[in-house]
């Protein structure tokens, strides 16, 4: 492994900067994120209730610095705990996160078997970490694509977390948005056909309940990292009105100055829903849709 100092470049924590991928997850795992809040920004204000992110760039970065692309991936999941928790603080109620898209099964065998070997390290204390904090965890997309192991464990942090109400943080994984509504389109016909269902009463609202986000509610904001400026197959039905947000720093760059930057910058918006009137922004209630 090369650039042992230059590994975290830029990390929260002086302590976390230096040694091997292995040395830092060792060190990271101990940075609670109640220590982490101790320099977390000021409240942003009017905060959106739900914030999807297009979490890009992990190779990309690690390249930078003359890393593995495993590295960048290591650093990219302590990004999403980052994340969390000042969504946590900040009073958002949704976060989603496109952690593994249904075309990234193309990408090289060995970066599909770190990955999965990421999810296997994390769900557990993200799980935990979630839990204690009353946050409800969700798993989008074919999940079952995924190992066996692993689609156990996130069926089992489905059902622990199932009725925390302080927040939900969903993670689409084997995810594509035209394979979600492709699939949707299936089922309500095969409902049809069987007479379950009339075909009449599918409407805008029936078909996007029966979507894999079922009755939560749509992305107000969608934030895409690395500077790109396209959505990947993210959320194609649920975000038709969300607000979008791309940001030239790569995803283990996001940090909660960069997170506090974009939602000020969302907070200055105004959202009209295709008319001419800015509309504030909907009842916060759980579940709800707009």
């Amino acid at each position: 492994m090369t650039g042992t100092n230059d590994a975290l470049d830029g990390a929260r924590d002086p302590a976390l900067q230096g040694g091997t991928a292995e040395e830092i997850e060792r060190r990271v795992a101990k940075v609670s994120l109640d220590d982490m809040a101790e320099r977390a920004p000021d409240r942003p204000t009017r905060v959106p209730a739900h914030v999807a992110f297009i979490m890009d760039g992990n190779g990309r970065w690690a390249e930078r610095r003359g890393l593995k692309r495993t590295d960048g991936h290591l650093e990219g999941m302590e990004r999403l705990r980052e994340v969390a928790k000042a969504s946590y603080e900040w009073g958002v109620e949704t976060i989603t996160v496109f952690a593994f898209s249904t075309e990234n099964w193309s990408r090289p065998s060995y970066e599909i078997a770190m990955l999965m070997q990421l999810f296997r390290r994390y769900m557990a204390r993200m799980e935990q970490e979630m839990d204690t904090k009353g946050v409800r965890l969700r798993f989008l997309g074919q999940i079952d694509r995924l190992p066996t192991d692993i689609q156990r464990r996130a069926r089992e942090a489905e059902a622990r977390t199932a009725k925390n109400d302080r927040m939900t943080v969903q993670i689409a994984v084997s995810y594509g948005a035209r394979a979600e509504i492709a699939e949707t389109a299936r089922r309500l016909a095969v409902a049809a056909a069987r007479g379950e269902i009339d075909p009449a009463s599918i409407d805008e609202t029936s078909f996007g309940a029966s979507l894999w986000t079922g009755d939560q509610r749509e992305p107000d904001l969608v934030v895409r990292t690395s500077g790109e400026r396209r959505i990947s197959n993210f959320l194609l039905w649920q975000a038709a009105y969300a607000e979008y947000a791309f940001v030239d720093e790569c995803w283990p760059e996001f940090s909660r100055e960069v997170y506090a930057r974009v939602l000020a910058d969302y907070a200055g918006r105004e959202r009209r829903y295709g008319g001419v009137v800015a509309v504030p922004d909907a009842p916060r209630a759980a579940g709800g849709r707009r």
